[in-house]
């Protein structure tokens, strides 16, 4: 890593766009995040949110607009995305975890030949972040052995060791079993408590009410709607984002009628 010190925005977009040929995938899209703040990106599928996401640490290059991350311009060049990447980590769907590699090696691999740390550091690191997980017992454990929500405790484990500023969330619990989003669930909880800047691309509006300093509402590629959790569940100002709660928040709905009755 470079060692700069970062100050300012953690992500900065302004009038961002995306196409997938035909298909614009982003339009316009305006936001900035703080340091240390926690934002929730939901909406329909095909809304953008994965897109946006993916943005950020550029696997998904945006095609026009400005695009900053921890004050790095990602147009800017190769030397410009590494330096984003160094800053940034993401845990997704799927885990992404190496099948052929023990917890623990999966956790200590790029530390140490991707950034050339002693062996024994990176071994240390790894199971300080385990442990953080809850997964310190299934170091020596491979893949396929875990279960799905240890698989992706794993991963944020292994994101962690790379000490990145930001960490990003892609649809993080939608693969795991109920029983699981519960765990993989209370250890993001835990590192929104412990200051990281996170953004979250979820379903689990219970969790976005919870944890999120905000939630951004996307569909057909645009930002709807910005607001604190408590005015976006229970005052949502646009239309769109009024049946989109209807249909993944029904008991809230339904107790609204209710009041209003």
């Amino acid at each position: 890593m470079d060692g700069v010190t970062d100050t300012g925005p953690a992500v900065v977009f302004e009038r961002v766009n995306r196409h997938f040929g035909a298909y614009h995938a982003l339009r316009d899209i305006d936001l900035t995040v703080a340091r240390g703040e926690k934002i929730v990106v939901c909406g329909p599928s095909g809304s953008g949110k994965s897109t946006l996401i993916r943005c950020i640490n550029h696997l998904v290059a945006p095609q026009s607009g400005r695009l900053a991350v921890c004050g790095i311009a990602a147009r800017d060049g190769r030397d410009a995305v590494r330096r984003i990447r160094d800053r940034v980590g993401m845990c997704f769907q799927h885990f992404n975890l190496y099948p052929h590699l023990s917890v623990l090696d999966n956790c200590t691999l790029s530390p140490v030949h991707t950034y050339r740390v002693p062996r024994a550091k990176a071994r240390a690191t790894a199971l300080e972040y385990l442990a953080r997980v809850g997964m310190e017992d299934q170091a020596g454990k491979y893949p396929a052995q875990l279960s799905g929500g240890q698989q992706q405790r794993a991963a944020i484990a292994r994101s962690l060791c790379m000490k990145p500023q930001i960490m990003l969330f892609d649809e993080p619990t939608s693969a795991l079993d109920p029983e699981s989003v519960g765990e993989v669930l209370g250890v993001m909880a835990d590192l929104s408590q412990a200051g990281m800047t996170m953004i979250v691309v979820t379903h689990e509006m219970g969790f976005a009410r919870e944890v999120a300093d905000r939630i951004v509402f996307m569909d057909a590629g645009r930002i709807v709607e910005i607001a604190p959790p408590d005015d976006f569940f229970d005052n949502p100002q646009h239309e769109r984002s009024r049946r989109f709660l209807e249909r993944v928040a029904p008991q809230r709905a339904t107790a609204q009628a209710q009041e209003r009755t």
